[in-house]
């Protein structure tokens, strides 16, 4: 590619980002869900539960991103919030592997670790991870409610109690909405819960 080349492909690239974050912009209903999800994770977090959030690849670092969010600070000075990204203990993740299947890792530290009344935000671009969709499973076993963060399909849309829908095909153009729409709920529940110091 050429100098001019990169260029293009540069600005080609962020108008891409740009035109999908209108889209989102424009999708009313979503709005509503991320809106209503705010609020679940308010409520949830003055009755004292936990969030917890997981995601494989890409989506494990954006999980740690979010849960990093909401232990520090986002935008002010202000208490830590309890949330936690599942897949960060090798050591469980490896023996949960191991011992039982790939399938299961998240589902057993939603069984080990999550109480009724938390909620899980499980992050599969596709909608179809097995792993988060076993998880999904254990939340409802568990009374926890689950939050999908997903692309534009796949059978997280039936698993998941609600679903934050990304209109594309794009992983990265999903994966970079994922983190907006992480940074939002975050922006909400802090400026809820707290008075700007």
């Amino acid at each position: 590619m050429t100098q001019t080349q990169h260029l293009d492909f540069i600005k080609q690239t962020i108008q891409q980002s740009v035109d999908l974050k209108t889209k989102l912009l424009q999708n009313e209903t979503l709005l509503q869900r991320i809106n209503e999800a705010s609020n679940r994770c308010i409520e949830m977090f003055n009755n004292g539960n936990r969030l917890l959030i997981a995601g494989n690849g890409g989506s494990a670092a954006d999980a740690q991103h979010i849960a990093a969010e909401f232990v520090c600070r986002f935008n002010f000075e202000r208490p830590g919030l309890p949330a936690m990204a599942l897949a960060t203990n090798y050591s469980v993740m490896t023996a949960a592997g191991n011992d039982y299947s790939f399938d299961d890792v998240f589902a057993r530290e939603i069984e080990a670790n999550g109480r009724a009344g938390d909620i899980f935000i499980g992050i599969s671009t596709s909608g179809n991870s097995t792993n988060i969709l076993n998880a999904i499973e254990s939340c409802r076993q568990a009374d926890i409610y689950s939050i999908g963060l997903c692309g534009p399909g796949g059978k997280i849309l039936q698993a998941a109690d609600t679903c934050l829908q990304v209109p594309s095909d794009s992983t990265p153009r999903i994966q970079e909405c994922h983190i907006l729409i992480g940074h939002i709920l975050c922006e909400i529940v802090e400026n809820n819960l707290f008075a700007r110091l």
